[in-house]
């Protein structure tokens, strides 16, 4: 199916309607950006970098120059940083929160929480935001939709490394808190959520390994690949997708291709995915009060 055929069938004008989307200006974001822009809706970037958000803010501007588009800093890194962007955000009226902002092999250090940079830009961050915000969006008949990552199945959680900060491999470290992501937004039993993942598309994050290596792999994996414009569909289709706690949209094809479908999701034991609520709502309580 073209993305124009499926686009018809399964997206609607959102015109009137405010939609918020961190980690706007990387490669998934960027076409999210254009898509919900050509739907009508008002645009909220936000972004660490506010420099690349003007710039994409003017860019989206050129093919649609009526459009409503703003920027609020956030660095998901950082606790501070993230409340006052959700005190500002608590303000608006939210139709849709979009938490697409992630983070994979990047210099690893211990956050203001505490906590592993990884680990709070992938979960803790998103998770946050997600819970000051979602009763306003669940009051507007809105949506809330997480990135998750088909990397959540390559850990199982260990309570005594919440933040697999004893680990170094990337994928681990990655998959570990978006399995906390996933789970702890399934735990809320709310219909207004939505978690989706985009398979494998080459994207920024996808741009860890060395350089040399990068060279000869980068053409492969865009042949081999979905482009970021087709893989951000599965996203596009949790702002219009009911979905049940357990379940999450991506690419029907072994995960990896095709267009989206929604999927049960059974990747996580019962006391597992018990074990990682408390945990969840045990860090979301403590970031409340962090300054």
């Amino acid at each position: 199916m073209s993305i124009e055929k499926w686009l018809s069938k399964n997206t609607a004008e959102l015109n009137g309607k405010r939609v918020v989307i961190s980690g706007s200006t990387g490669g998934l974001g960027r076409e999210l950006c254009r898509y919900i822009a050509d739907l009508g809706a008002e645009l909220v970037l936000m972004d660490r970098n506010t420099e690349k958000s003007l710039a994409l803010a003017d860019e989206l501007r050129e093919s649609r120059p009526d459009l409503k588009v703003s920027h609020i800093r956030a660095d998901m890194s950082d606790m501070s940083s993230v409340r006052d962007a959700a005190d500002r955000l608590a303000k608006m009226e939210i139709d849709y929160l979009i938490l697409n902002a992630g983070a994979y092999s990047i210099p690893r250090h211990t956050c203001d929480t505490g906590y592993d940079n990884v680990f709070q830009i992938n979960f803790i961050s998103p998770y946050y935001l997600a819970r000051r915000l979602l009763p306003s969006i669940e009051g507007r008949g809105g949506k809330l939709v997480a990135v998750g990552s088909i990397a959540h199945n390559y850990s199982r959680i260990d309570e005594g490394d919440i933040d697999f900060s004893g680990r170094k491999k990337a994928s681990l470290v990655y998959g570990n808190a978006k399995r906390y992501l996933t789970y702890g937004l399934f735990a809320l039993n709310s219909p207004a959520i939505s978690v989706a993942h985009p398979g494998i598309s080459f994207t920024g994050i996808t741009n860890h390994y060395p350089p040399l290596v990068f060279a000869l792999i980068k053409h492969p994996m865009k042949v081999i690949f979905m482009h970021p414009r087709r893989a951000c569909l599965s996203v596009l289709a949790g702002m219009f997708t009911d979905c049940h706690s357990g379940e999450w949209i991506g690419p029907g094809l072994f995960d990896i291709w095709g267009m989206p479908r929604v999927k049960p999701l059974r990747t996580a034991r019962h006391a597992e995915a018990q074990k990682i609520a408390s945990i969840a709502d045990e860090i979301y309580n403590k970031t409340k009060i962090i300054k």
